[in-house]
C-alpha cells in the first residue's frame, strides 16, 4: 500500500492524496511535478531511479487506508541535478 506522502521533499509543497502533480520513485520518495521536471530532471535524488506520476487513491478508499501525515523535507538533496546522458 502506497504511503501517499503529503508533500514534496524538495520545496515542501502540499501534495494531498488527490494531487495530480505528485511524482514518486519505487521507494515512494515524493516530489511535485515542477521540482521533478526542473530540478531533478525525472530522477530521484535519493535512489537514482526514475520518477513517475503517483496514483490517486479514490476518496472512499482513503477512509480505510488513509494517506500518510509524515512530512519528509530534504531541500539540501534537491539541488538542480545534472542532466543524464541518453
Amino acid at each position: 500500500m502506497l504511503e501517499l506522502r503529503p508533500n514534496c521533499e524538495c520545496c515542501n509543497k502540499d501534495l494531498p492524496p488527490g494531487a495530480k502533480d505528485a511524482m514518486i520513485c519505487t521507494y515512494e520518495c515524493t516530489f511535485c511535478a515542477e521540482c521533478a521536471d526542473t530540478k531533478l530532471h525525472g530522477i530521484c535524488p535519493n535512489c537514482g531511479g526514475n520518477l513517475a506520476a503517483r496514483p490517486i487513491r479514490p476518496a472512499d478508499k482513503l477512509l480505510k487506508n488513509p494517506a500518510s501525515t509524515v512530512r519528509v523535507f530534504k531541500p539540501e538533496g534537491c539541488a538542480t541535478a545534472p542532466l543524464r546522458a541518453a
